[in-house]
């Protein structure tokens, strides 16, 4: 599995943490999660016993007030990072998928984040994770040769 950002620290212990994010669209554009001025997939982690599709759903929701649905799965990518506000060192698997915007059911319900639509190849350019921007790009038909890695 491709992996991105920073290489395991060898003297590091790590946990799993599975996660899922969309790349929701509209037309020619995509629906992004502005956090603390980062602009990222919709997205998060997939609670124990959760299915992937119930988290996809739920994550949106939370993050953007959007309903989507699910149209396919892109692929997926591993990272390595510090969870800030479960504080461990994780293994993150984030599992993508393309979804279509259905309707907005109100504000996000996370109060930190807003939802911002971007003409998707802006979007892509502006995500602030490398694995977001490859997978998103992907989604849309932008050749990865083309995206601009980061973390790498």
């Amino acid at each position: 599995m491709r992996r991105f950002g920073p290489s395991p620290m060898a003297d590091q212990t790590y946990r799993d943490r599975p996660g899922v994010y969309a790349v929701v669209m509209a037309g020619t554009d995509i629906l992004l999660a502005e956090q603390n001025g980062d602009l990222l997939l919709p997205g998060g982690g997939i609670e124990p016993g959760e299915s992937v599709i119930a988290a996809l759903h739920r994550e949106v929701r939370e993050e953007t007030g959007w309903r989507v649905i699910p149209l396919r799965r892109i692929g997926a990518f591993r990272r390595f990072a510090w969870l800030r506000e479960e504080k461990y060192w994780c293994r993150k698997t984030a599992h993508i998928y393309l979804c279509r915007a259905v309707r907005s059911l109100g504000p996000p319900l996370e109060p930190d984040h807003n939802p911002v639509w971007m003409n998707a190849a802006l979007a892509v350019s502006r995500l602030e994770q490398d694995g977001e921007r490859v997978f998103a790009a992907r989604a849309v038909g932008i050749p990865e040769e083309l995206v601009t890695l980061r973390g790498i």
